[in-house]
C-alpha cells in the first residue's frame, strides 16, 4: 500500500485550488448494499477482519469499535469471542493513486478568444498536449497558452458483510467507495463508516450517494447527513 500524499506535479492555478478545497470539506462516498437483515430481536455479533493477518492489530481494532457500536446503536448486541449469531467481516484499503491531468486556456485564450484571429492562420488544434489554442508553438510565447495541472487522487473502499453462523447464509453485502486527495485511512475509515451505516440497513440493490458533512464548528449546529440515489446505468 503506497503511502505517497497528494502532490501537485505543477503548481495549479488559484481557481483549481479553491475548487479541490471546497471538494473536501464534505466526503462523498457511492454505497451500494444487499441485505436481508433480520430485525435487532436480541441477535448478537462478533467482527472480524477478512484479512486475519490484521485481526489482532490496533488499528482494525479501532475500526472495529466503529462498526460495533453502530450496530450496537441499531439494537444489535456485541460479544467477545465464539457464541455471536452473527459475524460481522469488514475489509477496508486505498489504492496506490491516479494522476489527473487538467488543461484549461491561459489568460487570452486561443488566439484572443474564439472567432478572433487571422483569418484561418494556425487552425485550432484540440488533441493531444494542447487541448486548447494553437498548434504553433509560436503563439505559445506569452500569448495565451494553455495551462497544464496535475494531481494525484486516491480511491478508497470498506466492504462489510454479515451472515448467521447458525446456516452460514449471507444477510448483508455493502460496499462504500471515495475518491480523495488524501490516501490516509485514519481519515478515510471513519468517514467511509459513516457512509455505510447511514440509513442502514439500506433497500437492496440501492446504490446511493452519501454525503457527509464536515465536523461542526464550535458553536454550530451539525449539518446532517444526505444521501442521494444514484441512477442505474
Amino acid at each position: 500500500m503506497s503511502l505517497r500524499r497528494s502532490i501537485f506535479s505543477i503548481a495549479a492555478p488559484a481557481a483549481l485550488l479553491l475548487v479541490l478545497s471546497a471538494c473536501a470539506t464534505s466526503f462523498r462516498a457511492n454505497v451500494s448494499r444487499f441485505q436481508q437483515m433480520p430485525p435487532p430481536e436480541g441477535q448478537t455479533f462478533v467482527v472480524q477482519a477478512a484479512d486475519p493477518r490484521l485481526q489482532g492489530g490496533l488499528e482494525f481494532q479501532q475500526y472495529a469499535h466503529m462498526v460495533s457500536d453502530r450496530l450496537a446503536a441499531l439494537g444489535y448486541r456485541p460479544v467477545e469471542g465464539p457464541g455471536a449469531t452473527l459475524v460481522v467481516t469488514l475489509d477496508y484499503g486505498v489504492d496506490n493513486g491516479h494522476e489527473k491531468v487538467v488543461t484549461s486556456p491561459g489568460a487570452y485564450g486561443p488566439g484572443f478568444g474564439p472567432g478572433w484571429g487571422y483569418g484561418g492562420f494556425g487552425r485550432p488544434y484540440y488533441g493531444g498536449r494542447f487541448a486548447y489554442g494553437w498548434a504553433d508553438p509560436f503563439w505559445y510565447q506569452g500569448f495565451g497558452y494553455p495551462e497544464v495541472n496535475s494531481y494525484t487522487y486516491y480511491v478508497s473502499s470498506l466492504e462489510l458483510k454479515i451472515r448467521r453462523t447458525a446456516d452460514g447464509r449471507a444477510v448483508f453485502e455493502g460496499r462504500a467507495r471515495a475518491r480523495s486527495l488524501d490516501d490516509s485511512l485514519p481519515h478515510l475509515v471513519p468517514n467511509l463508516v459513516e457512509a455505510m451505516f447511514a440509513g442502514f440497513p439500506g433497500r437492496s440493490g440501492e446504490e446511493i450517494q452519501i454525503t457527509v458533512p464536515p465536523p461542526p464548528k464550535p458553536g454550530e449546529a451539525p449539518k446532517p447527513i444526505t444521501a442521494t440515489p444514484i441512477p442505474a446505468h
